[in-house]
């Protein structure tokens, strides 16, 4: 009897002590210092935190060197590799002096690989300098609306005075994302070029169903960084978060928050409506993101009488409302 009674004690101590001292994961609620969920084309929030704090983004920063390479160079130029693309601090996917290399073999080794000597060599490249390579990318963030963003480098090494928002950073992201060429890079797992081969070290191509791009980063100060993008449903969901821990798990949080709460509605510009006698349509095809709960109603609002009217003339517009109000409305022209 002694004998089970010291077992079952020792049982006992060992449980209490063992949930003492386990190691309890980190809640993914909240986790990273700035967080946001946006949808692709209409850049519709559906989850944000601290989304405009101003933040280090490290190689984050490359979706925007990235962009400004696709719309603006020849990707199957090949150039030679100047002095200063070699032996860049950080990341690297090893440059040497003079080397022969294309763009698109750099654009690919940027994306996959984060290499900083990479964003170098394009920098330099589409510029003739990486000072005047970061004064197009600061103008090209204005003109996506990216108001709270410096770059100072084009690989997103450490600098006072660089730095973006999560809401700045998912805007770049979402416009990059609609270029066809950008998504290809950054959707593909396995790159082989004509000088070299890679392989996407973002996990989360790897791990959550519907991944699609985009980039990691890190740095001390910065800490953890990760721009995500997935597709299910016909809706593309973009995600920021900066200095997290947890940046694969709290990307998949966000993503999942959004997929499960909200879907994509196309409207078609061949629907046709009524106002009055006069049929209508809209002049282009339009979207809007709505919650997967929500019922929805739309009315159309008369904008002039029934007079003579012609093909192509305005005439109303379409409203559509949730229980909280007013979410779309758009012109409608004759047909």
């Amino acid at each position: 009897m002694r004998k089970k009674y010291l077992l079952l004690t020792s049982l006992i101590v060992c449980i209490t002590f063992g949930a003492l001292f386990a190691v309890k994961p980190q809640s993914a609620e909240a986790s990273a210092a700035a967080e946001i969920a946006m949808e692709l084309t209409t850049e519709t929030v559906l989850k944000e935190g601290n989304a405009d704090t101003r933040l280090p983004m490290a190689s984050t920063t490359k979706i925007m060197t990235a962009i400004i390479i696709v719309e603006d160079c020849n990707l199957d130029e090949v150039i030679t590799v100047p002095d200063k693309a070699v032996g860049v601090e950080g990341s690297s996917i090893y440059l040497k002096k003079n080397e022969q290399i294309d763009v698109r073999d750099l654009l690919y080794g940027l994306m996959l690989r984060s290499g900083n000597d990479s964003a170098t060599a394009l920098a330099i490249h589409h510029s003739g300098s990486v000072e005047k390579f970061v004064e197009v990318m600061n103008n090209r963030a204005k003109k996506m609306g990216a108001e709270n963003t410096q770059f100072k480098n084009p690989s997103g090494l450490p600098d006072s005075e660089h730095y973006t928002t999560a809401r700045d950073l998912c805007k770049i992201a979402c416009y990059a994302m609609r270029n066809e060429t950008f998504k290809e890079v950054v959707s593909t797992h396995n790159y082989k070029g004509k000088f070299r081969t890679y392989a996407n070290k973002n996990k989360m191509l790897y791990s959550y169903e519907g991944a699609n791009g985009v980039k990691t980063g890190y740095t001390v100060k910065a800490g953890r960084c990760l721009v995500s993008s997935a597709e299910r449903d016909g809706m593309n969901v973009v995600t920021v978060v900066l200095n997290c821990p947890d940046m694969y798990e709290r990307s998949k949080a966000l993503l999942d928050i959004a997929f499960k709460n909200y879907k994509l509605l196309n409207l078609s510009e061949n629907a046709v409506y009524s106002s009055g006698s006069i049929l209508c349509s809209l002049s282009k095809p339009c979207k809007l993101v709505v919650r997967n709960s929500e019922n929805l109603d739309f009315k159309v609002v008369p904008l002039i009488e029934n007079t003579k009217i012609k093909k192509g003339d305005l005439v109303a517009r379409l409203e559509i409302y949730d229980v909280n109000g007013l979410i779309f409305k758009e012109n409608l022209y004759s047909i």
